[in-house]
C-alpha cells in the first residue's frame, strides 16, 4: 500500500496550485485503489464507491445514506465548481472521475468505514484507519523506500507491512487449499461420470440381449416337419425313454408337442394309457427331469401345459 502522487508538473510553484490536486492511495494486500483529491484550501475528498466496493456494499447511494452524515458528502461536480478553474476539469478527467461521483471529506470517510460491520473488511478498514491517522497527522501518507531500488523504469519500490504481508501469504494458502479442493472434487465427479458411463453400457448391452431373446422363435414352436415318430425316436436315441412305462406316457405326449404344446390332466393320460395316476405321475416328473420336454403353466381348465424344450 502506498501513495501515487499524481499532481502537477514540478514546475509550477505552490502559489500557481489552485487545481484540485489528485493522488491514489493502493491497499498492498488486494490492490484496492483509494483516490483522494485536495483542494487548494488543504481539504481531502474522497470518492465513496473506491471505499463501498472494498467494504462489501452493493450500493454506494445506500452506504452513505445509513452511515455518513449529509454535510461530510458532496458531488464531485459541485467539488469542481467550487474550485472554478479549468485545470481542475482536466484533472478530473484525466483521473477517469465522473462528475456525478458521489464524495466523503475525512470524517464521512470515518463514518463510512465505521459503519461497516463486516469481518471480512476488517484488514482494509485497519489499513484506511492507518491512512486517516496519518493524513490529519502529516497532511500525506507514504511507505519507507525499500532498501533495494529496482531500474529506474520499473519505479520506486516500497517496504510492505509485516501484517500485509502475512495476510498475502494466508490468502496465497487459502487459495491454493480452495484450488485443491476443486481438482478433487472435479476427479470425483469425473470418478461418477465414469460409473454412471459404465452403468449405462451394462444396461444397453442388457437390453440389447433382450431384444435378441425375443427375436429368437419360441421354445414351444415344434421343429419344421417334426413328427411324433421322429420325436420319440430322438428320445430313445438319447436314452431319455427308460422304462416302457415312460415310452407309454411319452407317445401320448408326442403328437400335441410335435404340434406346438400338450395340455392333459394325469387321468387323462391314466386312462389312454391303462396305468395309475400315480405312475403316470412319476413318468411325467422323469420326462421333465430328463429335458424332453418343459411344463410353462397350466391351462384354464387346470391342466398341465407341456412344450418342448
Amino acid at each position: 500500500m502506498y501513495e501515487q502522487n499524481n499532481t502537477q508538473p514540478p514546475d509550477r510553484s505552490a502559489a500557481q496550485q489552485d487545481a484540485i490536486d489528485i493522488n491514489d492511495f493502493v491497499f498492498a494486500a488486494t490492490g484496492a485503489r483509494v483516490r483522494r483529491l485536495t483542494t487548494p484550501g488543504g481539504e481531502h475528498w474522497f470518492p465513496a464507491v473506491d471505499v463501498a466496493a472494498q467494504l462489501g456494499y452493493a450500493n454506494t447511494r445506500d452506504a452513505l445514506r445509513q452511515s455518513v452524515a449529509e454535510q461530510h458528502t458532496t458531488s464531485l461536480d459541485d467539488l469542481a465548481r467550487s474550485v472554478g478553474t479549468a485545470d481542475a476539469s482536466c484533472n478530473i478527467a484525466g483521473h477517469r472521475l465522473k462528475k456525478s461521483m458521489k464524495m466523503v471529506n475525512l470524517q464521512g470517510l470515518i463514518q463510512l468505514v465505521n459503519g461497516c460491520t463486516k469481518p471480512e473488511a476488517q484488514p482494509f478498514k485497519t489499513w484506511v484507519a492507518g491512512v486517516i491517522a496519518t493524513l490529519q497527522r502529516d497532511g500525506s501518507y507514504s511507505l519507507e523506500p525499500a532498501p533495494v531500488q529496482p531500474a529506474p523504469a520499473v519505479g520506486t519500490a516500497y517496504v510492505m507491512p509485516e501484517q500485509v504481508v502475512e495476510a498475502i501469504v494466508r490468502l496465497e494458502e487459502r487459495n491454493l487449499y480452495a484450488d485443491e479442493m476443486l481438482a478433487a472434487a472435479a476427479g470425483e465427479r469425473n470418478d461418477l461420470l465414469r460409473q454412471i458411463t459404465d452403468s449405462q453400457n451394462r444396461m444397453a448391452d442388457a437390453l440389447r440381449d433382450i431384444a435378441e431373446a425375443l427375436r429368437r422363435p419360441s421354445h414351444s414352436a415344434p421343429a419344421p416337419g417334426l413328427t411324433a415318430q421322429q420325436l420319440l425316436d430322438t428320445w430313445k436315441k438319447r436314452h431319455l425313454l427308460v422304462t416302457d412305462d415312460v415310452h407309454t406316457v411319452a407317445a401320448v405326449l408326442a403328437p400335441a408337442l410335435a404340434r406346438g404344446e400338450a395340455r392333459y390332466h394325469v387321468e387323462e393320460i391314466a386312462a389312454r394309457t391303462g396305468m395309475s395316476q400315480d405312475r403316470v405321475h412319476d413318468c411325467l416328473r422323469m420326462l421333465l427331469k430328463r429335458g424332453c420336454m418343459r411344463q410353462t403353466g397350466c391351462s384354464a381348465d387346470g391342466a398341465p401345459v407341456y412344450v418342448l424344450p
